[in-house]
């Protein structure tokens, strides 16, 4: 019996991907554990792998298609001694996208990272397979004096007093579906839809797709947005938008911190390990986060969240867009411990190889830009956090120590913080406690 591949959930929030790349063809033959198809998710590209052995016998999806829905079938498999030759691609009718009764519906039993060819996405609501908004060109909702229209689309009609005879379908073949019914209004006769279900259904090619006015006309290269840019522009505008913020800047003297880096550096030598200024940053803003727990917080409509150990994530700059691995704990980890994690984290996120629990989650942020001569900003909290840290520069100032003037290594920090959950002098003592341990780095070792 031929196997379905389908589109798995590679994170437990993902409801639909891009399948970049395929790394097999028709023609084929698998076994358990080959690499697939890449797929990308909205954080990060992640390899999806075989759990059966079989000949390929159909790619259904091209790579490169976006919003494919999990649960979709994207190839067919023809097991060992199965002959490849009678096996048929089915058809959208005959593959159906994976429904739930609203009276079923469970979180996925399934390990999150599983990605095993029956994954399936979590049941939310009841739902028909036409209703999960596949792809399809809106076409008559009426065959004869039959209407096409999925049940649940039926019920939702029948409750609104909404004749379905007037309401243009979406789905396959002009199905009428849960949002075609949503969006109509009860008793409107929609005088658009019945002129579009009397136009034959093959009409002209579609007319190109007009280029934004926003654009001016100058030669110019269009670059079409990766799911992790959507995920961030939404994201982002979501925290400005939602998140009232508050900012706070130190201007911190680094000459100790640098003094104790080099001692570490040559000490750790031997083991291969070289620290950086930003490890011994992420150690004292997890140590400050224990030391002031007001700011170690998240925020929900009802509730506030005091964390008991500090999760960092680092802002990681990828040829995709910005990415946060997290540094687990680090707050008890050692210097040498945070430098080698930090290094392999960087290296998978920039690869798109990270799994979705070591960039989902921490309790606050840090975002470094000193490597590229910034010297001071402020950074977008990454809800739900309450707080993010941008560190700029060091550079050499003027600074007063003691009562004389002198030259030192200077570098301001600013604390962006979520002002629903943290007063303003709540972040003041977070910030004072960062400055003191990196000008007193041996703090942080205690």
């Amino acid at each position: 019996m031929s196997i379905e591949i389908k589109m798995p959930a590679l994170s437990p929030t993902m409801e639909e991907g891009t399948l970049a790349k395929w790394l097999i063809k028709e023609g084929d033959v698998v076994k358990s554990g080959d690499l697939m198809a890449e797929i990308e998710t909205d954080k990060a590209t992640m390899e999806f792998e075989a759990v059966d052995e079989g000949t390929v016998v159909k790619i259904l999806v091209a790579e490169g298609t976006d919003n494919v829905k999990v649960g979709t079938i994207i190839a067919i498999i023809a097991e060992e001694g199965e002959d490849a030759s009678s096996v048929s691609a089915p058809t959208k009718s005959e593959t159906p996208e994976p429904a739930a009764k609203e009276s079923e519906a469970k979180p996925d039993p399934k390990d999150p990272n599983d990605t095993g060819s029956e994954a399936k996405p979590v049941a939310r609501t009841e739902v028909s397979a036409e209703d999960h908004g596949r792809p399809a060109d809106a076409g008559p909702a009426a065959s004869g004096d039959r209407v096409k229209a999925s049940p649940l689309a039926r019920r939702l009609a029948a409750d609104k007093g909404i004749d379905l005879g007037t309401v243009p379908g979406s789905g396959p073949r002009g199905r009428i579906v849960k949002a075609d019914v949503e969006s109509a209004k009860p008793g409107a006769a929609t005088v658009a839809a019945k002129d579009e279900a009397a136009a034959p259904t093959a009409a002209a090619a579609p007319a190109p797709v007009a280029k934004p006015a926003t654009v001016p006309d100058i030669p110019h290269e269009a670059t079409k947005l990766s799911n992790v840019r959507k995920t961030i522009a939404r994201r982002l505008t979501e925290s400005k938008q939602t998140v009232p913020h508050i900012y706070l800047t130190v201007n911190i003297r680094l000459d100790a911190l640098l003094k104790l880096r080099g001692e570490l550096n040559k000490s750790l030598e031997s083991r291969g390990v070289k620290l950086s200024v930003n490890d011994l940053l992420i150690k004292a803003q997890a140590v400050a986060l224990m030391q002031v727990p007001t700011c170690n917080v998240m925020f929900t409509p009802d509730q506030l969240i005091t964390f008991q150990r500090a999760d960092i994530s680092v802002a990681v700059s990828t040829p995709s867009g910005l990415i946060t691995p997290i540094i687990v704990g680090a707050d008890t980890a050692s210097l040498s411990s945070i430098s080698t994690q930090m290094k392999d984290l960087a290296a998978r996120a920039r690869d798109g190889k990270l799994k979705p629990e070591e960039y989902q989650g921490g309790t606050a942020s840090i975002s470094n830009m000193g490597m590229f001569g910034i010297t001071q900003f402020d950074a977008v909290i990454n809800p739900p956090q309450a707080m993010i840290l941008a560190v700029g520069a060091g550079e050499k100032r003027p600074y007063v120590v003691g009562d004389e003037l002198t030259v030192a290594t200077v570098m301001s920090a600013t604390g962006s913080f979520d002002h629903r959950a943290i007063d303003g002098a709540d972040g003041a003592q977070f910030m004072k406690a960062f400055k003191h341990l990196v000008e007193n780095p041996l703090g942080m070792l205690a």
